[in-house]
């Protein structure tokens, strides 16, 4: 299943227009390497989503398609959320 359509079937984003962004600007990793929005995920994958500021690291679980939201939790597991601070905003020297 490709990456953007898998994170919208786990409910992890809301749309799959807005995963496809993500992975277009470079904020998803599958196994430490950046993907574009058609790299397939397959269950045994770590995958990491860069969003807004926070970094979430889930473990895939299974890529069936869920058609219910309960349904959509079993086919992951979270390894970990971190916030992630904007490098760009702090102030040199301080």
């Amino acid at each position: 299943m490709r990456i953007d359509k898998y994170l919208k079937v786990a409910r992890i984003l809301k749309r799959r227009t807005i995963s496809k962004e993500l992975a277009a600007n470079q904020r998803i990793e599958i196994n430490g390497r950046i993907v574009k929005p058609s790299h397939e995920v397959r269950a045994g994958d770590e995958v990491t989503v860069t969003f807004g500021n926070r970094q979430l690291k889930i473990h895939v679980l299974s890529t069936e398609e869920a058609r219910r939201k309960k349904d959509a939790a079993d086919l992951y597991e979270v390894i970990s959320e971190d916030t992630v601070s904007d490098a760009s905003s702090e102030i040199p020297g301080e």
